[in-house]
Parts: structure tokens; sequence; C-alpha cells
């Protein structure tokens, strides 16, 4: 009896060993963590900030981010596996910015940050966050 109950004690505390280095080892969870500023072509400046808010990931540029003068610029997220996900247009109709995006559900991490022309086919400025950033996929 003494035997099955350490066995279940090592066992659950190698479960818990398990999960928390495979979040320090694979990313975080997104829980309200910033960018560094962003650096490229035509964005230089201002930052991103990832959060968590009923099950969905969702992304929020700074005040200070200096929206480029670029003809179709859009969000785009590269995951940790590289892969490129071109998203919402960040320029709307009437000189709208679209400021905040919800991550899709498909999207699984979130490694790099870009803002990206679609026009000329160009990354206008990137940043990323201290570790990948794992999202939420409710």
């Amino acid at each position: 009896m003494e035997t099955l109950r350490g066995r279940r004690t090592v066992v659950g505390m190698v479960a818990t060993l398990a999960m928390v280095l495979a979040l320090a080892v694979g990313g975080t969870l997104a829980a309200d963590q910033t960018s560094g500023p962003f650096a490229g072509k035509a964005v230089n400046g201002g930052t991103v900030t990832v959060s968590q808010n009923g099950g969905k990931t969702t992304l929020t540029l700074s005040k200070d981010f200096p929206v480029p003068g670029s003809p179709d610029p859009h969000w785009q997220l590269v995951d940790t596996k590289g892969t490129v996900y071109l998203l919402d247009r960040l320029k709307l109709k009437d000189d709208r910015i679209n400021t905040t995006i919800t991550v899709p559900a498909y999207v699984t991490s979130i490694a790099t940050v870009q803002i990206w022309c679609a026009w000329a086919e160009v990354v206008l400025g990137e940043t990323s966050f201290a570790a990948p950033v794992m999202a939420q996929t409710k």
C-alpha cells in the first residue's frame, strides 16, 4: 500500500515537472505580455500586447505605433514552426486603424508579429515577445 502511494506522488511530481518544462521550452501562456519595439523598413517603434480574454487571444498595438503610409498594410503572424498567417487589414475605411485583432483558433503559437504590405509584398516592420506565446484555441 505504501509503495502505491509513493508511486502516485512521484508520478504527480513528474507530470508537474513535465508541464513546467514544456512551457519553459515551448513558449509561455499568453497573459498580457508586451513585445519589444517594431523594427523594419517603414515601421520603427510601437509595441504589441497579447492578452487572453474569454478563451480568446487578442493582439493590441500601442498608442505610439507609427501607422505606415503604404497602400495595403496587414497584420501577419509567424508561429514557432515558421508558418506565416496573413490576417486582417491594418487600415480600414474612413481612415480608421485596426489596432486590435482576435487571433484565429488555427494559430496555436505566436513567435513574431509583422506588419505586411500586401500590395508591395514586403514586411514593413516586425517584433517578437521575450518567449513565443501559446495562443488559446477555444
